[in-house]
């Protein structure tokens, strides 16, 4: 059997770009995607992976994505990683536009890449046997509400319920389906991309916090979640730092035992 290959979205930084990297450590061949060419260009110098510049709120986009894995070789695995988060605005005051563009990266581009992939997922493991996974990441905040969250919980509770359907209706295929529920991860962009490129406000939110998750916290879980025996499936990981108890109790200092 030819080497796997996976495929992992949201690649350009974060926990898109450490997923490859360990994926190509353990000998895998990778797809990675995401919007910007120059950081993909970069990914792929680094890593040998194989990089594909697709947006993948755009339909044709998505399509292009499907031709270029159809006509490339077998696909093994996804890893739906692409999302993000905008703002803190009460449910009354936000922007509707951030809403729209939380639904389209958190839900519609999981459905859209989802069901490009599937039938090449099928045709790997007919051509091949064994079996084949979708891993989506989405997030504590698809599980329990916070102030705040408004439109992102809401995206990413649809993400949740995208996965739980999705996995009944592939019951009796060969095909795993994980979620994985990150809570603080410490990285360069996502606070940045929340807060409207605002550094201070994105630092403000990990300060004092011992060891926040790191992306390579998240692409560990990730990649041996995928490397588990074919039988074995993690419905759902939730993954935390020890200072985080849920999304807004989150301890600031060192962590010590109570006197």
């Amino acid at each position: 059997m030819s080497t796997k290959r996976v495929v992992v979205t949201g690649a350009s930084s974060g926990i898109g770009a450490a997923t490859v990297r360990l994926f190509r450590q353990r000998g895998w061949d990778v797809v990675g995607v995401a919007r910007r060419a120059d950081r993909l260009a970069t990914l792929q110098a680094e890593t040998g992976a194989q990089v594909f510049t697709a947006d993948l709120t755009r339909q044709a986009d998505v399509d292009a994505l499907r031709d270029y894995l159809a006509a490339s070789g077998p696909v093994h695995a996804l890893v739906n990683n692409a999302g993000g988060a905008v703002g803190l605005d009460t449910v009354e005051e936000s922007k509707i536009e951030d809403w729209a563009w939380m639904f389209e990266i958190n839900v519609l581009a999981v459905k859209r890449v989802t069901s490009a992939v599937l039938p090449l997922l099928r045709a790997g493991i007919r051509a091949e046997g064994g079996a084949a996974d979708i891993v989506t990441v989405t997030s504590i905040a698809g599980h329990v509400a916070y102030l705040g969250g408004g439109g992102y919980n809401a995206a990413k509770f649809a993400a949740h319920a995208l996965m739980e359907v999705l996995r009944l209706e592939l019951n009796g295929e060969s095909i795993r389906v994980i979620e994985v529920a990150p809570g603080m991860v410490q990285t360069e962009e996502f606070g940045l991309v929340r807060f409207n490129g605002d550094a201070e406000k994105a630092a403000a939110a990990y300060a004092g916090v011992p060891n926040p998750l790191t992306a390579e916290d998240i692409a560990e879980t990730i990649v041996s979640s995928v490397e588990r025996p074919a039988h074995v499936n993690l419905d759902l990981i939730v993954i935390k730092p020890v200072a985080q108890a849920d999304p807004t109790r989150v301890a600031r200092g060192p962590l010590a035992p109570k006197d």
